[in-house]
Formats: structure tokens, C-alpha cells, sequence
């Protein structure tokens, strides 16, 4: 029987951090690629009934994932990751913020730095991401536009895109 995972939060307000984890029943190396190849990405990253839709990813220190969360009725969001650090099935940051289609900031919106952490456990993966804020306030926001349950629900998918992927 498949063990079934939840994700899991932590609010640091005085660090201005949110701390994430989640197991899930794949190897590491199958949990990597979801997290870094944009084909993978746009298949379990947004809640449903949006998805995501990569318009260019180049996972490389430096480089961006530039990517529209798409909703039912078609309005798109926008947003950008700039990878600052990448050490291969083990971790990665980045910079990440709300953009217009060609990627420039929206300042309306919080930005966040990233570091995801992965971890093998047999054949499970944790993974661990920190997510830090420039302010409380910021945090808050995200919270409140409905972030832990949107990527709980990006995680419930992935656990259906892993088992293709197995």
C-alpha cells in the first residue's frame, strides 16, 4: 500500500520565512526532474483547475524559468524564477517574483527567495523549501492570496505525475 503525504508549513514571522515539507513516493532523482525540467513542471505545478505553462526555463545558474499560471477562464499570472545556485538531486535558489510575459518585476508584488533542499530516504524524497521574505508583511500576503493550500495542492499533483513517471 502507498503511504499518502501531506504537506507541511511552518511560519517564521520574525525570520520572515515559511518553511514547506513533503515526502513523496518516488527517488530522488525522479523528484529532481519534476522540480527542474519545464516538460514536468507544467504538468503538476499549479492547482487545479489552473495549470502552468512555461514560455522559457534554462535551469542553469543564471538562468529563468519564465511561466503563466493559467485559470479556467483564462487569466494568466505571471511569474519568473532567477536560479542563483544549483547543486544537482541535492538543492537549488531562487529569486522569485510576480512579471509581466516578458519578465519584468510587477513592485506590486512581494518577492521571495527560494532554497529547496532534496533529501533520499530509500526509496522516498523529502524535499524542504524555505521560502524568505524582505518583509513580515510580504509572508502575509502570500498566505493570504491562498499560497499553502495552491501548493498543496501543486504537490497532490505531482504525486499523480510521479507514479507516471515510476
Amino acid at each position: 500500500m502507498t503511504t499518502i503525504f501531506q504537506t507541511h508549513y511552518e511560519k517564521d514571522l520574525p525570520n520572515k520565512k515559511i518553511l514547506v515539507n513533503r515526502t513523496f513516493n518516488a527517488p530522488v532523482e525522479l523528484v529532481w526532474k519534476a522540480w527542474t525540467q519545464q516538460e514536468i513542471l507544467d504538468r503538476w505545478w499549479a492547482p487545479k483547475p489552473w495549470r502552468a505553462e512555461t514560455k522559457t526555463m534554462n535551469f542553469t545558474v543564471g538562468g529563468v524559468w519564465l511561466y503563466a499560471m493559467i485559470g479556467p477562464e483564462g487569466e494568466t499570472h505571471w511569474s519568473k524564477a532567477d536560479y542563483k545556485s544549483i547543486t544537482p538531486n541535492k538543492s537549488f535558489t531562487c529569486v522569485d517574483c510576480f512579471c509581466d510575459e516578458n519578465g519584468v518585476k510587477n513592485d506590486a508584488f512581494q518577492t521571495s527567495a527560494w532554497q529547496v533542499n532534496f533529501e533520499a530516504a530509500g526509496n522516498t524524497t523529502k524535499v524542504y523549501v524555505e521560502i524568505t521574505f524582505e518583509k513580515a508583511e510580504d509572508l502575509q500576503k502570500m498566505v493570504e492570496m491562498g499560497f499553502e493550500q495552491g501548493f498543496a495542492m501543486g504537490h497532490n499533483n505531482l504525486d499523480e505525475v510521479l507514479k507516471t513517471m515510476a
